[in-house]
């Protein structure tokens, strides 16, 4: 038997299992009946797919179970718009659920409350709140795009103890172990986006795909190349994976060739005849990104963290001292070196973990969730 509280943590449970949904929101649903048994779950499926609520209504009448009058624990406001699949809550309500449970309100425009009001108006009981920060949690990029128009943007690195990111030739493989690769590989594969810079490209030529573990899909890869400079040759041209280029001048003999690749290629430039970074995340934040996941070099990084673009930092650090090297930023912050502590950027410590050897840990930049 599941009282409401397992209810709700299994459908928080669920919903950390639609990894590539993007960009839909990650969701979980559980239907119960009054005595607590379970009669269906599931969670939202990739895009086009159906949400959290038709697979739990489904799982439900694949095991035989009616759910007239029984409640639905579900980690989001059912939608109660026509996108690419139907209103959530005019199936709950033609399912018959008596009362539906949700941990927190949808913060597209869409929706917005006015799934809630649909079903009560059609004389179902609305509860909402249980779970609310961690499924906000699970949402952070879905909650980012609605509310500040942009992606969620996390950077990630790996360093040693002593906070280098490569030798002083640059070589950076592998500084943490096989544990921490892997985990990388993960948070790519949860991310809506991945971007780089052509630096990194022209150094390293990676494919920074989602490799180590099982994928639905490769996230787009989005490339800073104020000039153009990405090889068509480049390996991270594949099929099914969208390239997506930003750059501030644009050579049509170049950008063809990249296009003939299946590139994407726009031109936002700013005053300083670099990519307009802010401009990226908005453009981004169109193309329905909700997480931006950041592998890049040490220029790049300097300049999101310099123009106050990073959300969240992702940092593998392995039990090593490599002594004189490169960091993980190599601009100065904004008006120049900081001459007092007090102007340096303040991070929470979301979590700290062991992967094998290294640590792995998560550092928010204070208060940039408060949307």
């Amino acid at each position: 038997m599941t009282n409401a509280i397992q209810a709700t943590q299994d459908a928080l449970g669920l919903a950390i299992l639609a990894n590539g949904v993007d960009p839909n929101p990650r969701v979980g649903c559980v239907v119960v009946d009054s005595a607590g048994t379970l009669l269906g779950q599931g969670h939202t499926q990739p895009v086009g797919g159906p949400h959290a609520e038709i697979m739990a209504l489904r799982d439900a009448a694949t095991r035989g179970h009616p759910v007239a009058g029984a409640t639905a624990y579900v980690t989001l406001e059912p939608c109660s718009h026509q996108g690419r699949t139907g209103p959530c809550c005019d199936a709950l309500i033609a399912a018959g659920i008596r009362k539906v449970v949700a941990s927190i309100a949808d913060p597209n425009p869409l929706v917005a409350g006015q799934g809630f009001e649909r079903l009560r108006a059609a004389g179902v009981e609305v509860e909402v709140g249980a779970g609310a920060a961690e499924a906000r949690e699970l949402n952070i990029g879905f909650f980012s795009r609605m509310v500040r128009k942009a992606p969620w943007v996390r950077l990630k690195t790996a360093m040693s103890l002593d906070g280098r990111t490569a030798l002083a030739n640059g070589i950076s493989q592998w500084i943490t172990g096989e544990a921490a690769r892997t985990d990388g590989h993960a948070w790519r594969a949860r991310a809506g986006a991945i971007l780089t810079g052509v630096g990194t490209i022209l150094e390293d030529d990676p494919r920074l795909d989602v490799r180590l573990v099982e994928t639905s899909r490769q996230p787009p890869l989005v490339v800073i190349d104020s000039r153009l400079q990405t090889a068509p040759a480049a390996r991270i041209f594949m099929p099914g994976r969208a390239v997506w280029i930003y750059a501030a001048k644009i050579d049509e003999a170049k950008a063809a060739a990249l296009r003939s690749k299946g590139a994407t290629v726009d031109c936002l430039p700013n005053a300083q005849g670099k990519v307009d970074l802010p401009a990226v995340l908005a453009d981004l934040a169109r193309r329905e990104v909700n997480e931006l996941h950041v592998e890049a070099g040490h220029k790049l990084n300097g300049s999101l963290m310099r123009e106050g673009l990073v959300d969240e930092l992702l940092v593998y650090m392995a039990p090593k001292f490599i002594g004189e090297g490169l960091g993980i930023a190599s601009q100065p912050m904004a008006g120049g070196p900081l001459t007092d502590l007090a102007g340096a950027t303040a991070l929470d410590f979301i979590s700290v973990d062991r992967l094998g050897p290294d640590l792995r840990i998560v550092a928010r930049v204070a208060g940039r969730d408060v949307f």
